[in-house]
């Protein structure tokens, strides 16, 4: 068969310098096709391509993996379980029984017992995450699953937890400038690394059926406050919204404070409410959905 024209690169035998003039040509960026030149795909012209890349793959994963409803578990990456936390505690005791007049030493200590003290709340989430995952493939409308950030911490524990069990679960990781690893438990088919924490956060609501909070920090807070202001503003349909540690939320969050001060209004309050345990948390839940209508579980799951 007769090659087709441009099939062939012009022979040098017409033009010396024809061959040179095509390398030169096909080494350019400008001749990359564009979802293959890394250097167009990361400059700001693709950022809009980049942030629908960032929904489109998980959208398609979660799909294909018949995500249908998540129980959405947040908290510290600094409260760790308890062994690390009491390794960590007796490091400190012994760095400062060395340096008795350190007084950074003293404030780490401080911290580290602080820390240990918090570190039952992994043992809760973990136990959560067991809760979760046992009745993740009985629950109304299809399968429920533990998503988190992906993170360790109070997130390790909830993904953990549905480890336990044999359960799947779903961590969201974000690309930071000092690199978090995600944490062991997640699943590894649903273990996703985003760019944007826009799109990390859209994907944490698309299918949450509640938003459970442990004690944690400006990250835990975010998406919290977050959660708390779609509701208040009904941009989402409210869900579940817990805090796990009341004594802890106490002091971080008085709402009584803000609706006296005329910021919020009295039903603002009603936006979330506090637990203690993993068993009242997950109790609470599924007492939102009965109360609502729509069960997440069928009578005769929630009696077993």
């Amino acid at each position: 068969m007769e090659a087709l024209p441009g099939q062939d690169p012009k022979p040098a035998q017409d033009d010396s310098q024809a061959p040179e003039a095509l390398r030169q040509i096909l080494n350019s960026a400008s001749y990359r096709e564009a979802d293959r030149d890394l250097d167009f795909l990361h400059g700001d012209a693709a950022r809009g391509a980049r942030l629908q890349l960032d929904f489109l793959k998980t959208e398609s994963i979660l799909e294909a993996q018949r995500v249908a409803h998540t129980i959405v578990v947040f908290g510290s990456t600094r409260i760790c379980e308890p062994q690390a936390a009491g390794r960590a505690l007796e490091r400190c005791a012994n760095a400062l029984a060395a340096s008795p007049s350190d007084n950074a030493l003293r404030h780490r200590l401080e911290i580290a017992r602080n820390v240990a003290e918090k570190s039952r709340y992994y043992d809760m989430a973990r136990r959560f995450g067991q809760i979760v995952g046992s009745v993740g493939e009985k629950t109304v409308g299809g399968r429920i699953m533990i998503m988190t950030g992906g993170g360790p911490g109070i997130m390790e524990a909830a993904n953990r937890g549905a480890h336990d069990v044999g359960a799947k679960s779903i961590g969201l990781n974000i690309t930071l400038p000092k690199e978090q690893f995600p944490n062991p438990y997640v699943t590894p088919e649903l273990c996703f690394s985003f760019h944007y924490f826009a799109m990390r956060k859209l994907h944490f609501l698309l299918r949450a059926r509640a938003l459970v909070a442990f004690p944690g920090g400006y990250g835990t807070m975010d998406e919290l406050f977050e959660v708390l202001s779609l509701a208040q503003t009904r941009k989402i349909a409210p869900v579940p919204v817990i805090l796990v540690g009341e004594s802890y939320w106490r002091r971080v969050l008085d709402p009584e404070f803000l609706v006296n001060e005329g910021v919020i209004d009295p039903e603002d309050r009603d936006l979330f409410w506090f637990a203690d345990s993993a068993e009242d948390a997950w109790d609470d839940i599924l007492d939102w959905y009965e109360a609502s209508g729509s069960p997440l579980l069928p009578p005769a799951s929630r009696a077993s």
